[in-house]
């Protein structure tokens, strides 16, 4: 699907994104690194979202979407806000769903771009 505007990973990494920036609003982690992680991670996360949804053809984009969702997910303890229950869980799940949201476009579109190619 390559129409601009409609594809549902897009916009729940779009969703997980602003959710994980607005984090530390309710959940303040003890240290400053955890708060500008989950806000930077997440203002990225928001804006490769945007750029999946208007140009769908993008792959890069997705595996974007991938590579942000580990570090995401990995940020709590290499931060040290893990003892931070709300921002820790936040940014595991939101890591997850990120990873899974890119996944399930990037590797389809991958292997039709390979596909096109070797025809």
């Amino acid at each position: 699907m390559n129409r601009k505007w409609v594809r549902w990973q897009d916009w729940v990494a779009l969703v997980v994104g602003v959710v994980t920036a607005l984090t530390p609003l309710w959940f303040m982690p003890d240290s400053t690194g955890g708060t500008w992680a989950l806000i930077i991670l997440g203002v990225l996360l928001a804006v490769g979202a945007l750029w999946s949804l208007a140009v769908p053809e993008a792959v890069a984009s997705e595996w974007t979407h991938v590579v942000l969702g580990v570090l995401l997910f990995i940020a709590p303890w290499a931060l040290g806000f893990q003892d931070v229950p709300g921002a820790a869980w936040t940014a595991w799940i939101a890591g997850v769903l990120a990873v899974v949201a890119g996944l399930w476009v990037a590797v389809p579109q991958t292997r039709s771009g390979r596909k096109s190619a070797t025809a």
